[in-house]
Protein backbone atom coordinates (compact mmCIF):
# COMPACT_ATOMS: atom_id res chain seq x y z
CA UNK A 1 0.00 0.00 0.00
CA UNK A 2 1.39 3.28 -1.07
CA UNK A 3 3.18 5.26 1.52
CA UNK A 4 3.00 2.20 4.10
CA UNK A 5 6.39 0.60 5.21
CA UNK A 6 6.59 -2.91 6.74
CA UNK A 7 10.30 -2.92 8.66
CA UNK A 8 12.60 -6.12 7.68
CA UNK A 9 14.38 -7.46 10.06
CA UNK A 10 18.23 -8.73 9.18
CA UNK A 11 18.78 -12.16 11.02
CA UNK A 12 22.60 -13.30 11.19
CA UNK A 13 22.19 -15.47 14.18
CA UNK A 14 24.32 -18.95 13.21
CA UNK A 15 23.62 -22.15 15.41
CA UNK A 16 24.11 -25.68 14.66
CA UNK A 17 20.58 -26.18 15.20
CA UNK A 18 19.18 -23.09 14.18
CA UNK A 19 15.31 -23.69 13.06
CA UNK A 20 13.72 -20.72 13.41
CA UNK A 21 10.45 -18.95 12.58
CA UNK A 22 7.73 -18.40 14.93
CA UNK A 23 3.91 -16.96 15.96
CA UNK A 24 2.99 -13.60 15.79
CA UNK A 25 2.86 -11.46 18.91
CA UNK A 26 0.26 -8.89 21.01
CA UNK A 27 -1.90 -10.83 22.91
CA UNK A 28 -2.49 -14.20 20.98
CA UNK A 29 -1.67 -17.87 21.83
CA UNK A 30 -0.41 -20.14 20.30
CA UNK A 31 1.06 -24.07 21.73
CA UNK A 32 4.75 -25.23 21.47
CA UNK A 33 4.72 -25.56 20.52
CA UNK A 34 4.01 -19.70 19.52
CA UNK A 35 5.74 -16.67 19.39
CA UNK A 36 6.44 -13.16 20.30
CA UNK A 37 7.91 -11.00 17.52
CA UNK A 38 11.53 -9.89 16.16
CA UNK A 39 13.67 -7.31 18.29
CA UNK A 40 15.44 -5.59 15.40
CA UNK A 41 14.99 -3.88 12.51
CA UNK A 42 17.71 -2.99 9.98
CA UNK A 43 15.79 -1.91 7.09
CA UNK A 44 12.62 -0.63 5.80
CA UNK A 45 11.63 -3.16 3.24
CA UNK A 46 7.83 -4.30 1.87
CA UNK A 47 6.32 -7.60 0.29
CA UNK A 48 6.14 -7.66 -3.52
CA UNK A 49 2.64 -6.70 -4.52
CA UNK A 50 2.35 -8.79 -7.25
CA UNK A 51 0.27 -11.76 -5.60
CA UNK A 52 -0.90 -15.68 -5.70
CA UNK A 53 -4.17 -14.92 -7.70
CA UNK A 54 -1.52 -13.84 -10.71
CA UNK A 55 -0.98 -10.24 -12.20
CA UNK A 56 -2.40 -7.24 -9.59
CA UNK A 57 -5.37 -6.52 -12.04
CA UNK A 58 -6.40 -10.23 -11.90
CA UNK A 59 -9.16 -11.95 -9.83
CA UNK A 60 -8.17 -12.29 -5.95
CA UNK A 61 -7.05 -16.49 -5.44
CA UNK A 62 -10.16 -17.71 -3.24
CA UNK A 63 -8.26 -19.97 -0.64
CA UNK A 64 -10.24 -21.89 1.97
CA UNK A 65 -8.71 -22.95 5.25
CA UNK A 66 -9.33 -24.63 8.38
CA UNK A 67 -7.40 -23.42 11.10
CA UNK A 68 -6.50 -23.63 15.18
CA UNK A 69 -7.16 -19.88 16.74
CA UNK A 70 -5.27 -18.77 19.22
CA UNK A 71 -6.82 -15.40 20.20
CA UNK A 72 -10.48 -13.27 19.42
CA UNK A 73 -11.61 -14.32 15.75
CA UNK A 74 -10.03 -11.22 13.43
CA UNK A 75 -12.46 -9.29 11.60
CA UNK A 76 -11.29 -10.48 8.24
CA UNK A 77 -12.15 -7.08 6.75
CA UNK A 78 -9.93 -4.88 9.34
CA UNK A 79 -6.79 -2.64 8.52
CA UNK A 80 -4.51 -5.91 8.98
CA UNK A 81 -6.39 -8.56 6.80
CA UNK A 82 -7.34 -5.99 4.47
CA UNK A 83 -4.16 -5.30 3.80
CA UNK A 84 -2.62 -8.57 3.82
CA UNK A 85 -5.28 -9.97 1.14
CA UNK A 86 -4.23 -6.77 -1.08
CA UNK A 87 -0.59 -7.57 -1.07
CA UNK A 88 -1.31 -11.12 -1.68
CA UNK A 89 -3.84 -11.21 -4.24
CA UNK A 90 -6.37 -13.33 -2.17
CA UNK A 91 -9.72 -13.66 -0.53
CA UNK A 92 -9.43 -15.78 2.30
CA UNK A 93 -12.51 -17.65 3.21
CA UNK A 94 -11.24 -19.08 7.53
CA UNK A 95 -12.84 -21.33 9.56
CA UNK A 96 -11.26 -20.10 12.83
CA UNK A 97 -11.63 -23.23 15.10
CA UNK A 98 -10.29 -22.42 19.20
CA UNK A 99 -7.33 -23.93 19.83
CA UNK A 100 -8.68 -25.99 23.22
CA UNK A 101 -11.28 -27.34 20.48
CA UNK A 102 -8.81 -28.49 17.80
CA UNK A 103 -7.66 -31.70 17.83
CA UNK A 104 -11.23 -33.01 17.79
CA UNK A 105 -13.03 -30.77 15.43
CA UNK A 106 -10.03 -31.91 13.27
CA UNK A 107 -10.40 -35.65 13.95
CA UNK A 108 -14.47 -35.39 12.87
CA UNK A 109 -13.43 -33.05 9.40
CA UNK A 110 -11.61 -35.85 8.92
CA UNK A 111 -14.31 -38.53 9.71
CA UNK A 112 -16.93 -36.70 7.34
CA UNK A 113 -14.70 -36.26 4.48
CA UNK A 114 -15.44 -32.85 4.16
CA UNK A 115 -12.28 -31.58 3.76
CA UNK A 116 -11.40 -27.45 3.62
CA UNK A 117 -8.91 -26.69 0.57
CA UNK A 118 -6.29 -26.03 3.09
CA UNK A 119 -6.40 -27.87 6.57
CA UNK A 120 -3.60 -27.14 8.88
CA UNK A 121 -2.41 -30.10 11.10
CA UNK A 122 -1.00 -29.13 14.61
CA UNK A 123 1.26 -32.47 14.46
CA UNK A 124 2.43 -34.04 11.35
CA UNK A 125 2.56 -37.37 13.16
CA UNK A 126 -0.84 -37.22 14.42
CA UNK A 127 -2.47 -40.75 13.85
CA UNK A 128 -5.51 -39.64 12.59
CA UNK A 129 -4.04 -37.60 10.14
CA UNK A 130 -1.89 -40.13 8.77
CA UNK A 131 -4.48 -42.18 8.41
CA UNK A 132 -6.61 -39.90 6.33
CA UNK A 133 -2.81 -39.63 4.14
CA UNK A 134 -2.79 -43.09 3.77
CA UNK A 135 -6.37 -43.25 2.68
CA UNK A 136 -5.83 -40.75 -0.18
CA UNK A 137 -7.34 -37.97 0.98
CA UNK A 138 -4.36 -35.13 0.43
CA UNK A 139 -2.52 -34.09 -2.99
CA UNK A 140 0.87 -35.87 -3.27
CA UNK A 141 3.03 -32.51 -3.04
CA UNK A 142 6.58 -34.46 -4.23
CA UNK A 143 5.84 -34.10 -8.21
CA UNK A 144 4.80 -30.20 -7.72
CA UNK A 145 7.86 -29.72 -5.71
CA UNK A 146 10.70 -31.65 -7.40
CA UNK A 147 13.72 -30.38 -6.82
CA UNK A 148 12.25 -26.98 -5.42
CA UNK A 149 13.30 -24.70 -8.41
CA UNK A 150 10.13 -23.22 -9.14
CA UNK A 151 9.35 -22.77 -4.87
CA UNK A 152 12.84 -20.96 -3.88
CA UNK A 153 11.47 -19.15 -0.80
CA UNK A 154 9.99 -22.49 0.51
CA UNK A 155 13.45 -24.49 -0.41
CA UNK A 156 15.44 -21.94 1.67
CA UNK A 157 13.51 -20.26 4.35
CA UNK A 158 12.83 -23.56 5.88
CA UNK A 159 15.27 -25.56 8.08
CA UNK A 160 16.61 -28.22 4.95
CA UNK A 161 15.74 -31.11 7.65
CA UNK A 162 12.13 -30.18 7.37
CA UNK A 163 11.35 -31.44 3.93
CA UNK A 164 12.79 -35.36 5.48
CA UNK A 165 10.70 -34.99 8.47
CA UNK A 166 7.45 -34.06 6.87
CA UNK A 167 8.04 -37.05 4.76
CA UNK A 168 5.00 -39.92 4.37
CA UNK A 169 6.17 -43.53 2.78
CA UNK A 170 9.09 -41.16 1.15
CA UNK A 171 6.54 -38.29 0.03
CA UNK A 172 5.85 -35.10 0.85
CA UNK A 173 2.58 -33.92 1.41
CA UNK A 174 2.25 -31.28 4.02
CA UNK A 175 3.55 -27.68 3.93
CA UNK A 176 5.37 -27.06 7.17
CA UNK A 177 4.58 -24.06 9.37
CA UNK A 178 7.74 -23.00 10.17
CA UNK A 179 8.87 -22.69 13.95
CA UNK A 180 11.68 -22.15 15.74
CA UNK A 181 13.75 -24.44 18.22
CA UNK A 182 13.73 -21.89 20.68
CA UNK A 183 10.43 -21.64 21.91
CA UNK A 184 8.97 -23.29 25.26
CA UNK A 185 11.21 -22.48 28.56
CA UNK A 186 10.57 -23.19 32.01
CA UNK A 187 9.15 -19.49 33.83
CA UNK A 188 9.04 -18.77 37.17
CA UNK A 189 7.93 -15.88 39.85
CA UNK A 190 11.61 -14.37 40.75
CA UNK A 191 9.85 -11.97 42.82
CA UNK A 192 8.47 -14.86 45.15
CA UNK A 193 11.99 -16.94 44.74
CA UNK A 194 13.70 -12.99 46.42
CA UNK A 195 9.92 -12.77 49.02
CA UNK A 196 11.19 -16.30 50.65
CA UNK A 197 15.24 -15.69 49.83
CA UNK A 198 15.38 -18.01 47.59
CA UNK A 199 18.61 -18.18 44.88
CA UNK A 200 17.43 -19.01 40.79
CA UNK A 201 17.27 -22.83 40.79
CA UNK A 202 20.06 -23.97 38.42
CA UNK A 203 18.67 -27.79 38.82
CA UNK A 204 15.75 -29.82 38.78
CA UNK A 205 16.07 -30.59 42.18
CA UNK A 206 16.49 -26.93 43.34
CA UNK A 207 13.17 -26.07 41.03
CA UNK A 208 11.33 -28.50 43.11
CA UNK A 209 12.43 -27.47 46.63
CA UNK A 210 11.83 -23.57 45.39
CA UNK A 211 8.41 -24.21 44.66
CA UNK A 212 7.58 -26.44 47.79
CA UNK A 213 8.98 -23.42 49.63
CA UNK A 214 6.78 -21.06 47.69
CA UNK A 215 3.60 -22.77 47.78
CA UNK A 216 3.75 -23.68 51.64
CA UNK A 217 4.36 -19.34 52.36
CA UNK A 218 1.51 -17.93 50.67
CA UNK A 219 3.20 -15.54 48.03
CA UNK A 220 0.45 -13.75 47.02
CA UNK A 221 -0.29 -12.82 51.01
CA UNK A 222 -4.05 -13.86 50.41
CA UNK A 223 -4.13 -15.84 53.69
CA UNK A 224 -5.19 -18.95 51.50
CA UNK A 225 -3.50 -22.18 50.70
CA UNK A 226 -4.08 -21.76 46.97
CA UNK A 227 -1.06 -20.99 44.98
CA UNK A 228 -0.10 -23.52 42.21
CA UNK A 229 3.81 -24.33 41.95
CA UNK A 230 3.41 -25.97 38.58
CA UNK A 231 0.60 -24.63 36.35
CA UNK A 232 -0.20 -27.03 33.40
CA UNK A 233 -3.16 -28.14 31.20
CA UNK A 234 -3.92 -31.01 29.39
CA UNK A 235 -3.25 -34.71 30.30
CA UNK A 236 -0.28 -33.38 31.75
CA UNK A 237 1.84 -30.19 30.91
CA UNK A 238 1.58 -30.26 26.69
CA UNK A 239 3.52 -27.48 25.84
CA UNK A 240 6.16 -28.11 29.07
CA UNK A 241 6.64 -31.93 28.32
CA UNK A 242 9.79 -31.75 26.85
CA UNK A 243 11.00 -29.60 29.27
CA UNK A 244 10.48 -31.69 32.07
CA UNK A 245 11.09 -34.74 30.41
CA UNK A 246 14.54 -33.78 29.50
CA UNK A 247 16.59 -33.80 32.84
CA UNK A 248 15.35 -37.18 33.66
CA UNK A 249 16.53 -37.84 29.85
CA UNK A 250 13.49 -38.99 28.69
CA UNK A 251 14.60 -37.12 25.24
CA UNK A 252 17.00 -39.56 24.56
CA UNK A 253 16.96 -42.60 22.12
CA UNK A 254 16.27 -45.54 24.34
CA UNK A 255 16.93 -48.98 22.42
CA UNK A 256 15.47 -52.47 23.97
CA UNK A 257 17.07 -55.36 23.61
CA UNK A 258 15.82 -56.34 20.38
CA UNK A 259 17.31 -53.30 18.26
CA UNK A 260 13.59 -51.87 18.82
CA UNK A 261 13.29 -47.79 19.76
CA UNK A 262 11.14 -47.36 22.53
CA UNK A 263 8.60 -44.82 22.58
CA UNK A 264 9.97 -42.32 24.95
CA UNK A 265 7.15 -42.06 27.07
CA UNK A 266 7.12 -45.77 28.17
CA UNK A 267 10.81 -45.47 28.85
CA UNK A 268 12.46 -45.92 32.53
CA UNK A 269 13.30 -42.68 32.38
CA UNK A 270 9.82 -40.76 31.77
CA UNK A 271 8.96 -43.03 34.73
CA UNK A 272 11.62 -41.67 36.65
CA UNK A 273 10.02 -38.25 35.52
CA UNK A 274 6.41 -39.25 36.89
CA UNK A 275 7.66 -40.38 39.90
CA UNK A 276 9.28 -36.75 40.81
CA UNK A 277 5.87 -35.25 39.80
CA UNK A 278 4.63 -37.94 42.35
CA UNK A 279 6.75 -36.43 45.49
CA UNK A 280 5.44 -32.70 43.94
CA UNK A 281 2.05 -33.25 44.00
CA UNK A 282 2.28 -35.00 47.22
CA UNK A 283 4.07 -31.41 48.53
CA UNK A 284 0.97 -29.39 47.14
CA UNK A 285 3.06 -28.36 44.04
CA UNK A 286 0.56 -29.13 41.28
CA UNK A 287 -3.10 -28.41 41.44
CA UNK A 288 -5.23 -30.98 42.67
CA UNK A 289 -7.15 -31.50 39.41
CA UNK A 290 -3.75 -31.14 37.16
CA UNK A 291 -4.93 -33.12 34.67
CA UNK A 292 -8.33 -31.50 33.92
CA UNK A 293 -7.34 -28.18 33.60
CA UNK A 294 -7.61 -26.38 30.33
CA UNK A 295 -5.29 -24.36 28.23
CA UNK A 296 -7.39 -21.24 28.51
CA UNK A 297 -8.32 -21.95 32.11
CA UNK A 298 -4.13 -22.39 32.83
CA UNK A 299 -3.45 -19.10 31.00
CA UNK A 300 -5.97 -17.26 33.34
CA UNK A 301 -4.91 -18.55 36.35
CA UNK A 302 -1.44 -17.46 35.57
CA UNK A 303 -2.22 -14.27 33.96
CA UNK A 304 -3.77 -13.48 37.77
CA UNK A 305 -0.98 -14.14 39.75
CA UNK A 306 -2.46 -18.18 40.75
CA UNK A 307 1.12 -20.01 40.09
CA UNK A 308 4.61 -19.53 40.45
CA UNK A 309 5.70 -21.21 37.01
CA UNK A 310 4.19 -22.27 34.01
CA UNK A 311 6.26 -23.96 30.84
CA UNK A 312 5.38 -21.83 27.91
CA UNK A 313 6.57 -19.91 24.76
CA UNK A 314 9.31 -17.67 26.03
CA UNK A 315 8.12 -14.55 24.24
CA UNK A 316 4.91 -14.24 26.62
CA UNK A 317 6.67 -13.83 29.84
CA UNK A 318 6.79 -10.09 29.34
CA UNK A 319 2.69 -10.18 28.84
CA UNK A 320 2.03 -12.07 31.40
CA UNK A 321 4.01 -10.37 33.49
CA UNK A 322 2.11 -7.07 32.33
CA UNK A 323 -0.64 -9.03 33.41
CA UNK A 324 0.26 -10.24 37.15
CA UNK A 325 0.80 -6.57 37.57
CA UNK A 326 -2.52 -5.40 37.58
CA UNK A 327 -3.65 -7.84 39.94
CA UNK A 328 -0.13 -8.14 41.82
CA UNK A 329 1.98 -5.10 41.04
CA UNK A 330 5.81 -6.45 42.16
CA UNK A 331 5.34 -9.30 39.83
CA UNK A 332 8.29 -10.37 37.85
CA UNK A 333 8.86 -13.26 35.71
CA UNK A 334 12.11 -14.42 34.51
CA UNK A 335 12.83 -17.49 31.91
CA UNK A 336 14.78 -20.08 34.38
CA UNK A 337 17.97 -21.17 32.92
CA UNK A 338 18.46 -24.72 31.16
CA UNK A 339 17.81 -26.67 35.06
CA UNK A 340 20.19 -30.10 35.12
CA UNK A 341 19.28 -32.97 36.00
CA UNK A 342 20.23 -36.71 36.51
CA UNK A 343 20.37 -37.60 32.74
CA UNK A 344 20.04 -33.96 30.75
CA UNK A 345 18.68 -30.44 31.03
CA UNK A 346 15.42 -28.61 30.62
CA UNK A 347 16.25 -26.94 27.45
CA UNK A 348 14.11 -28.97 25.89
CA UNK A 349 13.85 -27.78 21.76
CA UNK A 350 11.06 -27.28 19.41
CA UNK A 351 11.37 -29.03 16.11
CA UNK A 352 11.42 -26.79 12.85
CA UNK A 353 7.52 -26.87 12.30
CA UNK A 354 4.04 -26.60 14.13
CA UNK A 355 2.73 -29.31 12.01
CA UNK A 356 1.92 -28.41 8.43
CA UNK A 357 -1.12 -27.43 6.24
CA UNK A 358 -2.21 -30.23 3.78
CA UNK A 359 -4.50 -29.45 0.52
CA UNK A 360 -7.44 -31.67 0.21
CA UNK A 361 -7.33 -33.94 -2.73
CA UNK A 362 -10.53 -32.31 -4.19
CA UNK A 363 -8.75 -29.56 -4.75
CA UNK A 364 -8.07 -29.61 -8.86
CA UNK A 365 -4.48 -29.51 -9.87
CA UNK A 366 -4.33 -26.44 -11.26
CA UNK A 367 -5.41 -24.66 -8.45
CA UNK A 368 -3.17 -26.76 -5.72
CA UNK A 369 -0.44 -24.75 -8.50
CA UNK A 370 -1.97 -21.63 -7.20
CA UNK A 371 -1.51 -22.48 -3.73
CA UNK A 372 1.66 -23.65 -3.54
CA UNK A 373 2.70 -20.70 -5.33
CA UNK A 374 0.86 -18.36 -2.92
CA UNK A 375 2.37 -20.44 -0.10
CA UNK A 376 6.02 -19.52 -1.77
CA UNK A 377 5.66 -16.12 -2.23
CA UNK A 378 4.99 -15.54 1.07
CA UNK A 379 7.67 -17.38 2.90
CA UNK A 380 10.03 -14.74 3.21
CA UNK A 381 11.16 -12.51 5.80
CA UNK A 382 9.24 -9.77 4.12
CA UNK A 383 6.31 -11.47 4.46
CA UNK A 384 6.62 -12.94 7.88
CA UNK A 385 7.96 -9.57 9.02
CA UNK A 386 4.54 -7.93 8.37
CA UNK A 387 3.01 -10.93 9.88
CA UNK A 388 4.34 -9.60 13.28
CA UNK A 389 3.97 -6.18 12.96
CA UNK A 390 1.90 -5.39 10.45
CA UNK A 391 1.76 -1.52 8.74
CA UNK A 392 3.78 0.92 10.07
CA UNK A 393 2.30 3.79 11.87
CA UNK A 394 -1.12 1.96 11.76
CA UNK A 395 0.04 -1.57 13.73
CA UNK A 396 3.45 -0.51 14.88
CA UNK A 397 5.79 2.08 15.41
CA UNK A 398 9.57 2.58 15.50
CA UNK A 399 11.03 3.09 19.03
CA UNK A 400 14.93 2.79 19.10
CA UNK A 401 15.69 1.07 15.81
CA UNK A 402 12.73 -1.50 17.26
CA UNK A 403 9.22 -2.09 16.01
CA UNK A 404 6.52 -1.02 19.02
CA UNK A 405 3.14 -2.32 18.39
CA UNK A 406 0.31 0.58 18.85
CA UNK A 407 -2.92 -0.48 20.46
CA UNK A 408 -4.84 -1.37 17.38
CA UNK A 409 -1.36 -3.73 16.43
CA UNK A 410 -1.59 -6.12 19.85
CA UNK A 411 -5.71 -5.86 19.05
CA UNK A 412 -5.14 -7.14 15.41
CA UNK A 413 -1.58 -8.79 14.99
CA UNK A 414 -2.41 -11.32 16.74
CA UNK A 415 -0.92 -15.33 17.19
CA UNK A 416 -3.82 -15.92 14.51
CA UNK A 417 -2.35 -14.11 11.82
CA UNK A 418 0.50 -16.49 11.20
CA UNK A 419 -1.95 -19.63 10.69
CA UNK A 420 -2.56 -19.18 6.93
CA UNK A 421 1.26 -18.99 5.40
CA UNK A 422 4.34 -20.79 5.94
CA UNK A 423 6.55 -18.13 7.39
CA UNK A 424 10.36 -17.77 7.29
CA UNK A 425 12.27 -19.09 10.23
CA UNK A 426 14.59 -17.70 12.78
CA UNK A 427 15.47 -18.31 15.92
CA UNK A 428 14.04 -15.20 17.73
CA UNK A 429 10.40 -15.55 17.11
CA UNK A 430 9.60 -17.14 19.93
CA UNK A 431 11.70 -15.07 22.18
CA UNK A 432 11.12 -11.45 22.05
CA UNK A 433 7.94 -9.80 22.12
CA UNK A 434 6.88 -6.98 20.27
CA UNK A 435 5.12 -5.16 22.76
CA UNK A 436 8.48 -5.03 24.82
CA UNK A 437 11.16 -2.32 24.91
CA UNK A 438 14.03 -3.39 23.21
CA UNK A 439 16.39 -3.81 26.53
CA UNK A 440 13.83 -6.04 27.62
CA UNK A 441 13.65 -8.32 24.74
CA UNK A 442 17.81 -8.00 23.74
CA UNK A 443 18.14 -9.25 27.60
CA UNK A 444 15.79 -11.70 27.29
CA UNK A 445 17.27 -13.03 23.35
CA UNK A 446 21.10 -13.20 25.08
CA UNK A 447 19.91 -15.04 28.50
CA UNK A 448 18.39 -18.37 25.79
CA UNK A 449 20.87 -18.27 23.38
CA UNK A 450 22.38 -21.27 25.43
CA UNK A 451 19.17 -23.57 24.65
CA UNK A 452 20.40 -23.94 21.44
CA UNK A 453 23.33 -25.20 22.66
CA UNK A 454 22.77 -27.98 25.05
CA UNK A 455 18.77 -28.25 23.79
CA UNK A 456 17.35 -31.23 22.21
CA UNK A 457 14.55 -31.91 20.25
CA UNK A 458 11.62 -34.94 20.60
CA UNK A 459 12.95 -37.37 18.28
CA UNK A 460 9.00 -38.76 18.19
CA UNK A 461 7.68 -35.48 16.51
CA UNK A 462 9.33 -36.00 13.66
CA UNK A 463 9.26 -39.86 13.40
CA UNK A 464 5.88 -41.84 12.86
CA UNK A 465 4.80 -46.04 12.83
CA UNK A 466 2.38 -47.02 11.16
CA UNK A 467 1.44 -49.75 13.90
CA UNK A 468 2.02 -47.40 16.75
CA UNK A 469 -0.50 -45.33 15.07
CA UNK A 470 -2.92 -48.41 14.56
CA UNK A 471 -2.45 -50.04 18.24
CA UNK A 472 -1.68 -47.11 20.54
CA UNK A 473 -5.16 -45.40 20.79
CA UNK A 474 -6.40 -48.71 22.04
CA UNK A 475 -4.29 -48.47 25.07
CA UNK A 476 -3.55 -44.73 25.02
CA UNK A 477 -6.47 -43.40 27.70
CA UNK A 478 -5.87 -46.40 30.25
CA UNK A 479 -1.79 -45.11 29.71
CA UNK A 480 -2.64 -41.52 30.61
CA UNK A 481 -5.17 -42.59 33.69
CA UNK A 482 -2.25 -44.85 35.04
CA UNK A 483 0.23 -41.66 34.92
CA UNK A 484 -2.32 -39.63 36.58
CA UNK A 485 -2.78 -42.57 39.36
CA UNK A 486 0.73 -42.70 39.77
CA UNK A 487 1.19 -38.80 40.13
CA UNK A 488 -1.68 -38.62 42.81
CA UNK A 489 -0.82 -41.99 44.85
CA UNK A 490 -3.60 -44.16 44.01
CA UNK A 491 -1.04 -46.86 42.82
CA UNK A 492 2.48 -47.51 43.62
CA UNK A 493 5.42 -46.74 41.45
CA UNK A 494 6.28 -49.82 41.15
CA UNK A 495 2.50 -50.81 40.18
CA UNK A 496 3.03 -48.25 37.43
CA UNK A 497 6.31 -49.51 36.46
CA UNK A 498 4.49 -53.28 36.11
CA UNK A 499 1.80 -51.75 34.17
CA UNK A 500 4.35 -49.85 31.23
CA UNK A 501 6.56 -53.59 31.63
CA UNK A 502 3.27 -54.92 30.50
CA UNK A 503 3.15 -52.63 27.29
CA UNK A 504 6.50 -53.19 26.71
CA UNK A 505 6.37 -56.73 26.16
CA UNK A 506 3.22 -56.99 23.67
CA UNK A 507 3.86 -58.00 20.37
CA UNK A 508 2.25 -55.22 18.16
CA UNK A 509 4.04 -52.30 20.86
CA UNK A 510 7.49 -54.46 19.81
CA UNK A 511 7.01 -54.17 16.15
CA UNK A 512 6.08 -50.56 16.73
CA UNK A 513 9.42 -49.99 17.77
CA UNK A 514 11.03 -51.64 15.06
CA UNK A 515 9.49 -49.24 12.51
CA UNK A 516 9.83 -46.35 15.10
CA UNK A 517 13.86 -47.75 15.18
CA UNK A 518 13.72 -47.50 11.21
CA UNK A 519 12.26 -44.35 10.95
CA UNK A 520 14.42 -42.97 13.19
CA UNK A 521 17.39 -44.30 10.56
CA UNK A 522 15.95 -42.99 8.04
CA UNK A 523 15.27 -39.34 9.30
CA UNK A 524 17.48 -38.35 12.04
CA UNK A 525 20.48 -40.70 10.34
CA UNK A 526 22.21 -41.84 13.20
Amino acid sequence: MKGRKVWSMTVSLVLSLSLIAGCAGGTGTEPSNDGGGQAETSKTNEPAAPAAGGSASAEPLELQFMVPSYSDVPDMNDEYWSEWQKRTNTKLDVEWIPSGDYDTKFDLVLASGNLPEILVATSATRPTLLSAIKQGAFWDLTPFFGDFSEYPNLKNNSEPNVWNYLKVDGKIYGIPRNRPHIDVAINIRKDWLDKFNLPVPTTIDEYANALKTIVKGDPDGNGKNDTIGILGHGFLLDDGDNNYMGPFGALDPVFNEQGGLVKDNLTTNYTEMVAWFRDLYANGVLAKEFSAIKKTQAEEMFATGRAASYARNIWRDYTWEQEIRKVQPEAELITLPPLEGPRGNSAGLATPFFGAMYISKKVPEEKVKQILAYMDMTATQEYTDFNYYGIENVHHTVVDGQPQLTELGKKQVTTNANQVFAMAYNNKMKVVNPSAPKAYNDAKMESVKIFAEVGKINIFSVISSDTWTAEWPKYQAEWESMVVKAIVGQISMEEYQAYVDGLNGKPEIQKAYQEFAQAYKEKIGN
